[in-house]
């Protein structure tokens, strides 16, 4: 089996010319923020809760029939309040917050322990006494620990909060940093704006350039953005500035003096109020949380369904904590691409074989060809795929947008591309981590660049390993379709991610070989 290589000569030049901006992540300490300036503010560490819940845990055992009992009670509880994010505290903790989520789950865990006793042993089923005494000392016990950890952390917060900047218009922008001046107990403190225009407030200096932000960094040691309105051409900024460890925090600054329930428009317009591309809000740019929005592409921060932080009050404002940075992989997700790719590898052995033998009599040497593609974080890796179409040149391959359809190739190699046959070596990608099998597809680096500059969220695909089949391929989208359209299916496939969706994907993939159309 021959191999031909199809590596263009411009994407070698690219990094010299800046020729791929888009998907690649700006370097770290590009504008010269100091790596120790780089510790975000981070809510309190999960340690002392865990050791809290676990000493109340054993301090009710003594209820319970037996002390080996207390293992599962322990593990039950631990679990239910990490489902509950009641490690990850808010950004100003409170016990009495707490208190109904800690007591619904404590009488869960116990009520599920007296019920497997039951089953397991009615003679050891604990009374209807054990289980009210057990529960209510767990409870006290966690509650008094709960509150003295919540209560240093406040003092902390108080006597170090984090220094901040205010992105957004300067009038917006100054109103809402006076007021978190005057509660300190929030744990930020404001020392800059950031704004495009430094007119419209007075009170702490406007920054409008990269060199002020920089002196503001390093000065003040900022740990948190506090996100007010439309971060406009600064877009960028904010992004390194959230990947060199600052928390981002969206504030709602507009918040209407009636009931929000009562009115379906609040959470549309308190939405629409927030677009970070810079547009006039409510004409037609998508809210920022929506799945592949311009907001996704322009500044970089992707919060995502499974990892979105609820809204929380600071200083009377409702906000939100936003995530950044590419999506952490699942190591379910990984595993499901090794176990399928290495199956499928030793099942289709004689396919891949009989492929190359009847291309190699039918279309000569060059069997499988390699070429380079944009894989995770803007990153280049080797794709491999049998060669149906053989191109004129190096540059050529790499700037040819070609489609299922080519008139020039032999019936075998339509007949390859119609089945998605030529696909297959790319099983090798998967198993050796190149590829994942459901995710974006790769691109040329030619078209990357290109299509990162002309369609929002294109760039933001790279977050995630990129794949042999993915939602935007089962909707449709393959060959010659439009790129907006799996750009917004892509970035709903990674925001709204789990494994049984990769699953039904490879499901729908499997039963499009029936039907092929091409790739």
């Amino acid at each position: 089996m021959t191999v031909e290589r199809t590596v263009s000569p411009l994407a070698a030049q690219q990094p010299q010319r800046g020729f791929l901006p888009a998907p690649l992540l700006p370097p770290r300490g590009a504008r010269g923020f100091p790596a120790r300036q780089r510790s975000a503010a981070r809510p309190a560490p999960a340690l002392p809760l865990l050791l809290v819940d676990a000493t109340a845990a054993l301090t009710a055992a003594p209820a319970l029939p037996h002390p080996l009992l207390a293992a599962p009670l322990l593990l039950a509880v631990l679990w239910l309040n990490a489902l509950a994010a009641l490690y990850r505290p808010p950004a100003v903790p409170a016990v009495l917050d707490e208190l109904p989520a800690l007591c619904a789950r404590i009488t869960v865990s116990w009520c599920a322990l007296a019920a497997l006793v039951a089953a397991l042993s009615p003679a050891h089923a604990p009374s209807v006494r054990t289980l009210l005494t057990g529960c209510a000392l767990q409870t006290a016990a966690s509650c008094a620990g709960r509150g003295l950890v919540h209560w240093r952390r406040r003092r902390m917060l108080v006597r170090n909060p984090a220094a901040a900047l205010v992105v957004g218009p300067a009038a917006t922008a100054q109103r809402v940093a006076a007021a978190f001046l005057r509660r300190p107990e929030c744990g930020l403190r404001p020392v800059g704006v950031l704004a495009d225009d430094p007119a419209g407030g007075t009170g702490l200096p406007v920054l409008s350039t990269d060199e002020e932000v920089q002196r503001a960094v390093v000065q003040n040691g900022v740990r948190a953005v506090l996100l007010v309105g439309p971060v406009g051409e600064h877009g960028l900024l904010v992004r390194e500035l959230a990947e060199g460890g600052c928390a981002l925090w969206e504030v709602d600054a507009d918040v209407p003096a009636y009931d929000p329930v009562a009115s379906p428009a609040y959470e549309e317009t308190s939405r629409a109020a927030y677009d970070p591309s810079g547009a006039v809000p409510g004409k037609g740019i998508a809210p920022h949380d929506e799945p592949g929005s311009t907001a996704h592409a322009r500044t970089g921060y992707l919060p995502s369904p499974r990892t979105r932080t609820p809204r929380e009050r600071i200083a009377g404002f409702s906000c939100r904590r936003l995530e950044v940075g590419r999506r952490p992989e699942s190591p379910a997700k990984r595993a499901l691409d090794v176990l399928v790719s290495g199956m499928l590898l030793l099942l289709a052995a004689p396919v891949l074989l009989a492929c190359a033998l009847v291309l190699r009599l039918s279309e000569g040497p060059g069997v499988v060809f390699r070429q380079e593609r944009v894989g995770q974080d803007g990153l280049p890796f080797t794709l491999l795929k049998f060669r149906t179409h053989r191109p004129a040149d190096e540059h050529e391959a790499a700037t040819r947008w070609s489609v299922a359809g080519e008139r020039d190739m032999s019936r075998f190699c339509r007949f390859l591309r119609r089945t998605s046959l030529d696909e297959l070596p790319q099983l090798w990608n998967v198993f050796r981590g190149d590829m994942s099998l459901v995710g974006p597809r790769p691109e040329r680096p030619y078209f990357v660049a290109g299509f990162s500059r002309t369609y929002p969220g294109y760039a933001a695909r790279h977050r995630m390993r990129t794949g042999i089949t993915g939602l935007a391929q089962v909707q449709g989208l393959r060959g010659d379709t439009s790129i907006e359209d799996r750009a917004r299916f892509d970035n709903a496939y990674i925001d709204d991610w789990s494994l049984w969706q990769d699953i039904c994907i490879l499901l729908r993939t499997a039963a499009a070989l029936v039907r092929p159309t091409g790739s």
